[in-house]
């Protein structure tokens, strides 16, 4: 992005020179790359004058001038075919260093006759593209004036613009910026809308996916020709070619106002309605730059009755471009989806200044406003009549507003700014501070989504050069570990699938949104607005998914088998406190067909892994209840359960993969076994107990005989074996050591629904024998805990 010093002070009132002003930026953020002045290449270059032109004795092309310089008269040698006696133009000494050649001039005959010196064009002296003849200067100057006085040249700064600050596209928004900063005061004066002389005769209708609002009118009766030399001069100052009056308000206000806007010759349109939608695929267009373009389905076109008559937000087609003719227009103003108009570019290798804005992000409310601006611009350049506006479609909504203590900017920063300060840079920056605190967020600031966001704001205007240095506090070495309790599962957990044989994948944290729908995510509120890759739209909402597809890639080169687990977020929302951390494994299923290579993939299996991983994270697995199914579509609903602590903290679920969910990820279902998985929520895991500081006492052991008993209860065919053994165990904590089911029997004898379940309980005395009467109570207490959780004892 380039700018002269003069434009830049259309829009903010300042005596800073242009050293002042690139320090200003440097410091709010914005990088500058280069101050280009062009004087200092034209100082050796001054006008002189043709007193007489003659042909050249030995080519018939080449001319042989008296030149009055400012070295006095000078024999020229010079080819350009619109060199005469009588002009004025741009002379360069010998020895001079002509920037649009690269070279330096010399002393030396041309076709026999020596030149001492030589006339220049726009091209040569890097003004411009013209090099088709010398420079003809009109007006009266004197022999000797420095070429730099004649053309005005000034310095231009180049600086690059961050992806997060379309408004920087804009000399507007570097003027308003820099104002923040002090360096001067922001001309912002109201746009005043033009009235409509009649209804305009063309209607426009949107696609909201692909266009979500579209301004425009009709402007009768313009005369469209060279634009004035003001507007020339600033489009030469960065590099733009002019090329009519027209074209150049467009390119104008693109780069004064970040405000890309196209305009149609509106006889060259069909039909009385233009159609901002999703190009039919198999469209083809002839672009402004003469090239032609595939279209397909994904591209935001323009359509009028003929078919697709440019692409919005890239460039417009060559069939209904302005020119010299042209006297009645149809100016758009509209506002192009960021993502689509990007992947439109990359995809045809079609890249423009109005492509590169709208790409990323053009105030979505200054359709309108930009529309009036150029009306304006055309009615004082071309003259004409100009209809009433029409729009269709709506502008995206705002950010919400952010709840804002001024506190927080030393908080996050150490940056010690008043509050008033802090209020006043941000109503400069555009941003609305009502009494409460709360920041209302501008239109064409979309990057800002939190306060942190307008810390960084306060934090670059009001100076990262006032933070203060302070030395970092002394701190007292801590003793021990230095990993949170949760660090510390998550390295242990690490280590005990590793130790089962399981390889640990690194996955993306976003993945495909179908895909994602299939594990109960998927909203559009987690959907990236600029994702690395199509395929990875979406924040994921379960782990599994990228395991599966790490699965699928190694199955499809003949790696089956594979055993996987990460330890990572998954999303819920948008607050903090919905990404939620989980340890997630999965056995894919094996091909192997050697006896000797057979694997047991089963729940069974998956379950002991399961268990033993959560022993090692510290869960208490004898406390853990088993309840069969699970609420999550993409388990199988016959094949899956759910570990809990209680009736509802959920530990884990694990199961098999609901064949509908591998299908619909291309896995292959029918050769091969099941996929079977587990998900561990990380937060739900108990946290264990402070350590109290002392040393473990010496593990002491009885040395009095354990005893057994065996009882047999009855059960409901549906009970969990584990409730029951929990129950006794429960009876009597102090002597029971162990209870665990040794048989399960249902038929003669047992009523109809229910199973016996066979239990064997160790009493385990510590300081003396136990007592016959002493055991026989232990037993009732047995019995009784048994009969609480639904049981009885078989006679």
């Amino acid at each position: 992005m380039k700018f002269s010093l003069s434009w830049l002070k259309d829009h903010l009132d300042t005596t800073a020179d242009i050293d002042a002003v690139a320090a200003a930026m440097t410091m709010a953020g914005l990088e500058v790359e280069d101050i280009h002045d062009p004087a200092k290449a034209l100082t050796v270059f001054s006008v002189a004058k043709v007193v007489e032109a003659a042909p050249h004795p030995n080519a018939d092309k080449l001319q042989v001038l008296q030149v009055d310089t400012v070295d006095g008269r000078k024999e020229i040698v010079c080819g350009a075919p619109n060199a005469r006696a009588g002009m004025t133009t741009i002379y360069a000494p010998i020895g001079a260093y002509v920037p649009g050649l690269g070279v330096t001039l010399v002393e030396k005959p041309v076709r026999g006759v020596v030149s001492n010196g030589m006339m220049c064009s726009a091209a040569e002296l890097g003004l411009g593209d013209d090099h088709d003849g010398i420079l003809d200067i009109s007006g009266t100057l004197e022999v000797g004036t420095p070429a730099a006085v004649v053309f005005g040249a000034e310095p231009v700064i180049d600086f690059e613009v961050t992806p997060n600050r379309p408004d920087w596209l804009g000399v507007h928004g570097i003027a308003r910026d820099l104002a923040a900063t002090g360096l001067g005061v922001f001309k912002d004066a109201a746009i005043v809308p033009v009235a409509g002389a009649f209804a305009c005769p063309v209607s426009i209708k949107v696609d909201g996916d692909a266009c979500q609002v579209f301004s425009g009118r009709v402007i009768r009766g313009v005369k469209n020709g060279p634009s004035p030399e003001w507007l020339q001069a600033k489009l030469k100052s960065i590099g733009l070619k002019p090329i009519s009056a027209l074209v150049d308000i467009t390119n104008y206000l693109s780069f004064d106002r970040a405000r890309p806007l196209h305009v149609y010759d509106l006889s060259k349109l069909s039909g009385s309605v233009i159609v901002a939608g999703l190009s039919p695929d198999g469209e083809q267009l002839e672009a402004l730059d003469g090239k032609t373009y595939p279209l397909n389905g994904e591209m935001c076109a323009i359509m009028d009755s003929s078919g697709v008559i440019g692409l919005g937000g890239v460039m417009g087609g060559e069939s209904t471009k302005v020119d010299e003719a042209t006297t009645d227009v149809f100016v758009e103003s509209a506002w192009f989806d960021p993502i689509r108009t990007a992947q439109t570019g990359r995809t045809l290798s079609l890249f423009s200044d109005a492509q590169y804005r709208f790409a990323r992000g053009v105030d979505p409310e200054s359709a309108v406003p930009g529309l009036e601006l150029a009306t304006k611009l055309i009615l004082d350049l071309c003259g004409g009549e100009p209809s009433e506006v029409v729009v269709a479609g709506e502008a995206p909504a705002r950010r919400p507003d952010v709840a804002f203590d001024p506190a927080y900017v030393k908080k996050l920063t150490g940056l010690d700014a008043a509050p008033d300060e802090i209020t006043r840079i941000l109503e400069a920056l555009g941003f609305g501070v009502a009494a409460n605190g709360t920041v209302s967020v501008p239109s064409w600031r979309r990057d800002v989504d939190g306060k942190a966001d307008l810390v960084e704001e306060i934090a670059r205007i009001y100076g990262f050069d006032k933070l203060p240095a302070t030395p970092l506090p002394a701190v007292t070495p801590r003793p021990g570990g230095v990993l949170t309790a949760q660090q510390a599962k998550a390295r242990a957990a690490r280590r005990a699938l590793a130790a089962l044989g399981y390889s640990e994948a690194v996955t993306w944290s976003f993945m495909r949104q179908d895909w994602a729908g299939l594990f109960g995510g998927g909203a559009d509120a987690l959907v990236l607005a600029n994702p690395i890759a199509s395929e990875l739209n979406c924040m994921r909402p379960a782990v599994l998914p990228n395991l599966l597809e790490a699965a699928g890639r190694n199955a499809a080169r003949g790696q089956y088998g594979v055993q996987l687990f990460e330890i990572g977020p998954i999303y819920f929302g948008l607050e903090p406190g919905d990404q939620k951390p989980v340890i997630a494994a999965l056995r894919a299923p094996d091909k192997a067909r050697h006896w000797t290579n057979a694997r047991e993939d089963n729940l069974f299996a998956l379950k002991g892994d399961l268990l033993s991983l959560l022993e090692t994270v510290g869960v208490p697995v004898a406390s853990l209840s088993l309840v069969q199914g699970s609420n999550a579509a993409h388990w199988h609903p016959g094949r899956s359960a759910r570990l809990q602590l209680g009736p509802k903290q959920v530990i884990a679920e694990f199961g098999e993969l609901h064949p509908a969910v591998l299908k619909a990820m291309d896995l292959d279902v029918t050769n091969v076994g099941a996929y079977v998985g587990f998900e561990v929520r990380v937060d739900n895991l108990p946290v264990g107990k402070a350590k109290s500081g002392k040393s473990r006492g010496a593990l002491t052991l009885s040395s009095l005989m354990p005893l057994t008993r065996d009882f047999a209860f009855l059960v409901a065919d549906t009970a969990a074996a584990g409730d029951l053994v929990r129950a006794i165990k429960g009876a009597d904590k102090a002597l029971i050591g162990d209870a665990r089911v040794f048989d399960v029997y249902t038929g003669q004898g047992v009523p109809d629904g229910h199973k016996s379940l066979a239990v064997e309980v160790v009493l385990t005395p510590t300081d003396k024998t136990l007592t016959e009467p002493e055991i026989d109570a232990l037993s009732q207490k047995v019995i009784a805990a048994a009969q609480k959780a639904g049981a009885t004892l078989r006679s």
